[in-house]
Formats: C-alpha cells, sequence, structure tokens
C-alpha cells in the first residue's frame, strides 16, 4: 500500500515540475505550429 501511496506522490512531483515551464513551452508549441501551417498553405500553392 505505501508503495501505489509513492508512486502517486513522485507522478505529482513530475507534474509540478512540469507546471513553471508552461510559460514558454505553450508559446513555442504555438509558434512552431502556426510555422507549419504557413509552409503547408505556400507549399500546397
Amino acid at each position: 500500500m505505501s508503495h501505489d501511496t509513492h508512486a502517486h506522490a513522485a507522478e505529482q512531483d513530475v507534474v509540478e515540475a512540469i507546471v513553471p515551464l508552461m510559460p514558454i513551452v505553450l508559446p513555442v508549441a504555438g509558434a512552431v505550429l502556426i510555422f507549419l501551417l504557413a509552409f503547408i498553405a505556400v507549399f500546397m500553392a
């Protein structure tokens, strides 16, 4: 039973480690997505 609790606590720590990076990751992902869509539009035209 304690093993399951430890595994859940470790998973929560990973999520808490990623959350501060969201203000950087989301705009970069959006920029990459817009660039890929524009590239496809130009390539198909």
